[in-house]
């Protein structure tokens, strides 16, 4: 690397390719785009669904509050930290100042925190739900599920606290960059704290929740018994959850590979690990748009759903002006 490009590297998250332009950054915004016109559409189109399809008293009614929770938390990201993540490859530094970049990367933890404890609690939800469908009732109700919720966002915030700190704008050369200015061994901890609570515990827990929930369905049924519709849905419920929770896991991993590999391993600076440093940053955004396309593909009522939503969207204005032309005519 040339000389500029070391000192470069010492904002080592934000090194960009000094030399003019450079492929990543055409197509990282390019790749941030997509994900942002699909992410912000989808998880709309999921909000609008949950909220006004009202399945209440349901067995689902309290995984779709936590369906509901995921695409908030997914909604968040995608409106607050990919336009301005977008920008780190094609502009040289950081152009938004320190509230913003200290704003951007306590959203993006406070996201992921949120959305793994979601995942966690919904895949209990699964396991109570079909393993307890009965004694479970009094434990999975919309109020309980509220209240879960709300820990979930106390302890994302907790977790997520320290990076307001952690980041901040730095003058480098002529150049604001956007990076951790904690001391090497209080960065390692809190990258360590984030990696345990934030990754590998809620993983274990959803791991072991799915592990149980798929022993129990796919052993329970006798297989002469024709299986009940209920327990069908149930079982397709538990897949799509299971998918999103998949998806989670393989998006995040190479974050956190990373950031590991960084602090334990040999990391040199080469194109080959700029490289996965992109990829890993792709596909942690990616991931915040992906579940609705996971609700559409395998659940028929939130097809259902947005198709209804689509039909609303488009056929408003003509449904509303025969309306009020019928009632007139009604008068007459």
């Amino acid at each position: 690397p040339t000389p500029h490009r070391a000192t470069t590297m010492v904002a080592f998250w934000n090194a960009s390719e000094p030399q003019g332009l450079s492929p990543e950054s055409v197509t990282v915004p390019v790749v941030f785009l997509l994900i942002f016109l699909l992410g912000a559409f989808g998880n709309s189109l999921v909000i609008i669904v949950l909220l006004c399809s009202g399945q209440r008293g349901s067995s689902n009614t309290t995984t779709n509050i936590f369906i509901l929770n995921l695409s908030v938390a997914d909604l968040c990201f995608i409106l607050f930290c990919v336009p301005f993540q977008a920008t780190i490859y094609t502009l040289d530094g950081w152009i938004f100042g320190s509230f913003l970049c200290k704003a951007v990367h306590f959203i993006i933890f406070l996201t992921m925190f949120a959305s793994s404890f979601t995942l966690a609690a919904v895949s209990v939800d699964r396991y109570l739900a079909i393993r307890y469908p009965l004694r479970s009732r009094e434990l999975r109700t919309p109020r309980k599920a509220a209240a879960v919720i709300a820990a979930i966002w106390g302890l994302a915030l907790v977790f997520a606290g320290p990076y307001l700190s952690y980041y901040q704008a730095v003058t480098f050369q002529n150049m604001s960059m956007c990076m951790p200015v904690w001391a090497k061994e209080p960065r390692k901890l809190m990258d360590m704290v984030t990696f345990v609570c934030g990754y590998l515990v809620p993983v274990s827990v959803l791991g072991l929740a799915y592990a149980f929930t798929l022993k129990y369905l796919w052993t329970a049924v006798d297989p002469l018994e024709e299986m009940s519709e209920s327990k069908r849905a149930k079982r397709k419920v538990t897949t799509m959850i299971l998918i999103v929770a998949g998806l989670f896991c393989a998006c995040w991993l190479p974050h956190h590979v990373l950031i590991l590999y960084f602090w334990f391993g040999h990391f040199p600076l080469t194109h080959a690990t700029y490289a996965f440093r992109l990829l890993s940053h792709c596909m942690s955004y990616a991931n915040s748009c992906l579940n609705p396309l996971v609700y559409a593909l395998v659940s028929k009522h939130f097809r259902k759903g947005f198709r209804k939503a689509f039909a609303f969207a488009c056929g408003r204005r003509c449904c509303c002006h025969r309306r009020r032309h019928h009632h007139h005519h009604h008068h007459h």
